[in-house]
């Protein structure tokens, strides 16, 4: 009995310590498989317009800064506002809309924010463009307001817009 007790303890530690090891990157984003060509040293990111039916005023300029701030820390590139930049990335808003995701009782239980971004890539030493497309859900409770969601939602959904942007750029997620 003993023996399986020193076994149980010295096992249950060992295999907690190798599943967090194994699973730690769970919704953490990595970005060691980025693949950006040697000659390509500046990029240049132009501000998100927002084209919208309806316009979060905050949006656009938030995930434009959100954007820039990841690329500058997670690549090797400098940003630049020069018109002459290896990599010039523009895009638009092309949704911002709200539906009901789910229903209790008859009534409203979840909303569902919707927001889409248009993504174009100019590599101007390949002479080449390439265009993504981004959308993402963001859940709230229907007793919320839409500006009271948005405030509640703002940080989350600026963070994972700008790294699903990153990713359709960078790592062709």
């Amino acid at each position: 009995m003993a023996t399986s007790k020193k076994i149980f303890l010295l096992l249950v530690p060992g295999t907690l310590l190798l599943a967090f090891f194994l699973t730690g990157s769970c919704n953490i984003y990595r970005f060691r498989d980025i693949s950006i060509p040697d000659s390509i040293k500046t990029v240049k990111v132009n501000f998100f317009v927002n084209r919208a039916r309806y316009q979060n005023p905050q949006l656009s300029q938030r995930l434009t800064e959100k954007l820039r701030q990841k690329i500058v820390s997670q690549t090797r590139l400098s940003q630049t506002n020069n018109d002459n930049a290896d990599w010039e990335i523009s895009g638009f808003i092309t949704d911002y809309s709200l539906s009901t995701s789910a229903i209790s009782g008859q009534r409203e239980a979840a909303n569902r924010l919707t927001v889409s971004v248009h993504i174009s890539l100019n590599n101007r030493k390949a002479d080449k463009t390439q265009e993504y497309d981004v959308s993402r859900n963001f859940e709230f409770s229907a007793t919320q307001s839409l500006q009271q969601a948005e405030a509640s939602l703002g940080d989350e959904m600026i963070r994972t817009l700008a790294d699903e942007i990153f990713n359709k750029l960078f790592s062709n997620w």
